[in-house]
């Protein structure tokens, strides 16, 4: 069933100020979530991604306000690797398609309940993470499982600043009032 324009936008900002108040880790997939989703082999089968630099300013700065930040990827990639050492993600979880069982995994290694944890992702193999967690993320063009699995959908793409959206929202929460 596709999702509709106005279906999307009537998920927006539904989520209280509390429920991001509560998070301690942002977990998401990589590929279609900090990229968009396009992955460049060349005949030497040497690999390129783009990953944005919004999002990655991003996540330093919940690095920084101490919230645990995981990358969880389906597939196992050197360039994925590359971008977590620069931003140093502290946890990275490669070739795990089970994301509900990863994610569950870290959460409770972490010593995280289901509702401290966001999970952003955009294809079906996420759609379970996403239900899970406390508070579940899509993106616009996402799969259709993805997108009925989230509470909110992104205003921006996906490897455009999708991730820093929640960035921004987790940050704000942590503003004294």
């Amino acid at each position: 069933m596709p999702v509709r324009k106005s279906n999307i936008s009537n998920r927006k900002s539904k989520i209280a100020a509390t429920s991001w108040r509560r998070i301690r880790l942002f977990a998401m997939d990589v590929d279609g979530v900090l990229t968009d989703g396009t992955v460049q082999i060349s005949s030497d089968g040497t690999e390129t991604k783009a990953f944005s630099i919004l999002d990655g300013l991003g996540l330093v700065r919940l690095n920084r306000a101490g919230l645990a930040v995981a990358w969880l990827s389906g597939r196992a990639s050197g360039a994925t690797t590359v971008r977590a050492n620069e931003l140093k993600i502290p946890h990275v979880v490669q070739g795990r398609i089970d994301k509900l069982t990863a994610l569950q995994e870290l959460a409770a290694q972490l010593g995280f309940s289901a509702g401290e944890c966001v999970y952003m992702g955009d294809d079906d193999i996420d759609a379970p993470a996403i239900a899970w967690a406390g508070i579940g993320v899509s993106v616009p063009g996402a799969m259709p499982a993805a997108l009925r699995a989230a509470r909110l959908i992104t205003r921006r793409a996906a490897g455009h600043g999708a991730v820093r959206e929640i960035c921004e929202h987790l940050l704000a929460a942590r503003v004294p009032r």
